[in-house]
């Protein structure tokens, strides 16, 4: 039952001049009421009056009691409003909200019909019918709806930004073009490149460049993307194919084991190929590919790279989709490390674009292993591999960065090795000894938790070495998920003994000087 509004609420007592029978009547000229509920403690002979009918409630003849005139409305109130009509009225209010929500769900459904015959404008118009829909359900008064109105939020919100970036209307600039804007952001990062405490970093990676671009370059050229892409890598892992990030974003491209695995890089005991820069390159070219086809324009895009689409999206739809026109609207409610990131990559190409004024043509940079490939049937330590080429491991181990403990699989694995050397491995395969992992070194990856009373994902993660962000993307746990005594969680683990050093001069790129795989 909805609430009582009293606009204008009277009482009038008639008195019978010849003193056989009173009646209280309140007036009420706006709204009818259903009376039909029962009302304790009101005086006999009591009539509601409207100003079309009357609702007799009780009728008797007989002595009464004169009533109090300013303490009956409040009790008639308070009659009307009893716990029972207070849960009609909880499940009324639930009930239309949730056919809100179903009506909104239709009209997405129609948007996505509508989209297949390539009538978006009509698409676009039921979305903003859904949209509409979900503003008016209140999920403060009903948490249990609260997160179906997030997730058609969410759906919504994308797919308005799908159809505009079909439509082309968000795109600020062409397909190959990153467009370079120098504000007061982008040359704050200039600074720190050149003349702050991150030139050292900064011209360290650009040498180190030279291993990885010109293959990284092709392979942009290939799926017709910008070629300045390939100084993402930059900021990104200062161009370290083992750079492990604090959320666990490994190697050149700095994918995280979620992400990675969506664009097609294997992990498993022995190998983890997000840390192989040919394998992770062309992964994230296929993410990349996917965010501009989302987004429409590469500033967003970046943004979008280096904290996830979805937060991206979440901070997007609270606002006019054409937003994208300029992204430094977006830049001031981005993350602070997500709104540096987008200059810090634009600080990179004007340094790089006028290498004479920044001191960068006097740096020769590193030039790329040539290598060749040779088939493996044997578990192999790459240290008794590289002793057979009379080369030094580092060697080796360099050209496979993605062997984890730098032992081969059991079965069979594409071992690179220098130019002429394969054939010298071959001759001496059979006399290298099987290298059988040590069993404290190779441990179960995924561990079980079982959560106890006042336990939190903090302190799980503490527990356990590592982070909340890789115990809710392997559990699938939302933001606003909660933990329930007995709750099995899966943990990844973190108790293998090879330590990756990464040692950064660049304190705006996390990373751990001796971290754990």
């Amino acid at each position: 039952m909805k609430h009582f509004f009293y606009p204008i609420l009277f009482a009038t007592i008639i008195i019978n001049l010849s003193g056989c029978a009173q009646s209280l009547y309140i007036a009420n000229p706006s709204e009818k009421y259903n009376m039909k509920n029962k009302i304790i403690g009101l005086p006999q002979n009591i009539m509601l009056v409207d100003d079309e009918d009357s609702y007799v409630i009780s009728e008797h003849t007989g002595k009464i009691q004169e009533p109090k005139i300013e303490n009956s409305l409040p009790e008639i109130e308070k009659s009307i409003e009893g716990p029972d009509n207070r849960e009609d009225s909880k499940i009324m209010e639930q009930s239309s909200s949730q056919a809100m929500l179903d009506e909104a769900l239709e009209h997405c459904q129609n948007a996505h019909n509508l989209r297949e015959l390539g009538k978006l404008d009509e698409a676009l118009k039921q979305l903003d019918q859904a949209y509409f829909l979900i503003v008016d359900v209140n999920t403060d008064l009903l948490p249990n709806l609260m997160q179906q109105k997030e997730d058609l939020r969410f759906m919504i919100s994308k797919r308005i930004l799908e159809i505009y970036a079909v439509q082309g209307s968000v795109v600020t600039g062409k397909y190959k073009a990153i467009p370079i804007t120098l504000n007061p952001y982008t040359q704050r990062e200039i600074d720190s490149f050149t003349t702050g405490r991150e030139r050292k970093f900064f011209l360290e990676a650009y040498k180190r460049s030279g291993q990885y671009r010109k293959q990284i370059v092709e392979e942009l050229k290939a799926a017709g993307l910008p070629a300045e892409l390939s100084w993402l890598p930059l900021i990104e892992s200062g161009f370290k194919t083992r750079a492990l990030s604090k959320a666990r974003a490994l190697g050149l491209w700095q994918f995280i084991p979620s992400t990675g695995y969506k664009f097609g890089l294997k992990r498993d005991t022995f190998i983890d190929e997000r840390l192989d820069p040919e394998k992770a390159t062309k992964a994230a070219i296929l993410y990349l590919k996917e965010l501009h086809q989302l987004f429409g324009d590469w500033a967003t895009v970046l943004a979008a790279y280096n904290c996830g689409e979805e937060r991206v999206l979440r901070i997007i739809r609270g606002q006019n989709v054409n937003y994208l026109d300029n992204f430094w609207d977006l830049y001031e409610k981005l993350p602070n490390e997500t709104a540096r990131y987008v200059p810090r990559f634009l600080a990179c190409l004007h340094i790089i674009n006028h290498p004479e004024k920044y001191g960068l043509e006097k740096i020769i940079v590193d030039t790329p292993m040539e290598y060749e490939s040779v088939l493996i049937r044997k578990q192999l330590h790459l240290k008794d591999a590289a002793k057979a080429m009379e080369l030094p491991e580092q060697v080796i181990a360099d050209l496979n960065p993605e062997l984890r403990y730098k032992i081969l699989p059991e079965n069979e694995y594409l071992l690179r090795v220098p130019l002429n050397s394969s054939s010298l491995l071959l001759a001496k395969v059979e006399k290298i000894p099987v290298s059988i992992p040590i069993p404290s070194l190779v441990q179960k990856e995924i561990l079980d938790h079982r959560v106890k009373q006042g336990d939190s994902l903090w302190g799980i993660a503490r527990k356990y070495g590592t982070s909340v962000l890789a115990i809710r993307q392997i559990n699938h746990l939302s933001h606003n998920s909660r933990l329930s005594a007995g709750q099995i969680l899966k943990i990844p683990n973190q108790s293998q003994k090879q330590l990756v050093i990464y040692h950064s001069n660049s304190p705006e790129i996390s990373m751990s000087s001796a971290t754990v795989l």
